[in-house]
């Protein structure tokens, strides 16, 4: 969490957005989470980064206890069915492991792009800071996403010692939207 903090800090998160959102530790749970959103997008567009764990479908909070699952989703997505405006979602950016099996879902709830590994993702470092960065400086979501995965694959490839090994097909970054979008766009 203080290295997260950190980054958002380095690379000028709390410049950039009006408000920043942590749910941390034990506020890492479905209430809280459908509260931050719902909250935000009142007044704001909401841009999600997800540092959790995960499993097929589910983010994966607190010592890995709680779970947001599909029911969580499904009021979310009822939410929105009833009023439009009830989700402002622009992006998702997610480091959790099988994040690519909730993309579909961040683009039912409105979002206009979300990424996601298709298995274990073993390379949240150094993915986090060149997302951050490129995403930050203003750069398409796309582009920082993909300067993320291929520098992450650049460093792991060379600690590995192969080209090929199974932690990089699983940690793979795949983009998934409508259109893609930079901090800028509203």
């Amino acid at each position: 969490d203080e290295y997260a903090k950190g980054l958002l800090h380095l690379y000028g998160a709390y410049r950039r957005y009006d408000r920043v959102i942590m749910l941390e530790d034990a506020h890492a749970n479905p209430g809280e989470l459908t509260r931050a959103l719902l909250s935000a997008s009142r007044t704001h567009t909401v841009d999600v980064l997800l540092l959790a764990h995960g499993h097929d479908c589910e983010i994966v909070g607190y010592k890995g206890k709680v779970r947001v699952r599909r029911d969580t989703f499904d009021f979310l997505r009822a939410r929105r069915a009833a009023d439009p405006t009830a989700l402002d979602l622009r992006m998702v950016y997610g480091l959790n492991c099988y994040g690519l099996s909730l993309a579909a879902t961040w683009l039912d709830l409105g979002a206009c792009v979300a990424n996601g590994a298709p298995g274990v993702n073993w390379f949240p470092e150094p993915s986090l800071s060149v997302f951050l960065r490129t995403w930050l400086s203003g750069r398409p979501y796309s582009e920082a996403v993909i300067a993320s995965n291929t520098t992450a694959n650049r460093w792991w490839r060379r600690i590995l010692g192969s080209p090929e090994h199974p932690w990089i097909d699983s940690s793979r970054q795949i983009v998934y939207g409508v259109g893609d979008v930079t901090i800028d766009s509203v």
